[in-house]
């Protein structure tokens, strides 16, 4: 499925060091947020996180105008929020934010799970 790349988005992605997608998206220090128009990045910005709290980050990213979240896991909460705000959540990335940025702009990334879904190796 190819995303309608011709509209202007804003991709955001937890981080803690710039990098790689934070698995749990309450625990992040960062937001990496890809503005992308045409298929093509635009520019990239970092945003400090605020506190966490339940409602409070779906509320920062929403008002900064994301349109697509991409993170690892997240509670049922969050993912209601974001979508009830119109913004696209797919959950189960993992590893480099580049490399699961441009499987999702080239339309071969989606959400591999439900909220919180991933192993634990314990």
């Amino acid at each position: 499925m190819k995303n309608n790349l011709s509209a202007e988005l804003k991709i955001a992605f937890p981080t803690n060091d710039g990098e790689n997608v934070e698995e749990h998206f309450g625990h992040c220090k960062k937001f990496a947020i890809y503005n992308v128009k045409d298929n093509e990045i635009v520019s990239k910005e970092y945003l400090d996180a605020p506190k966490h709290e339940p409602g409070v980050l779906p509320k920062f990213l929403g008002k900064y105008g994301a349109t697509t979240i991409i993170t690892g896991g997240m509670g049922q909460m969050a993912v209601d929020l974001f979508k009830n705000q119109g913004v696209e959540v797919i959950l189960g990335a993992t590893g480099r934010i580049e490399d699961n940025l441009n499987e999702y702009l080239g339309g071969e990334l989606c959400s591999k799970g439900s909220a919180c879904d991933h192993h634990h190796d314990h």
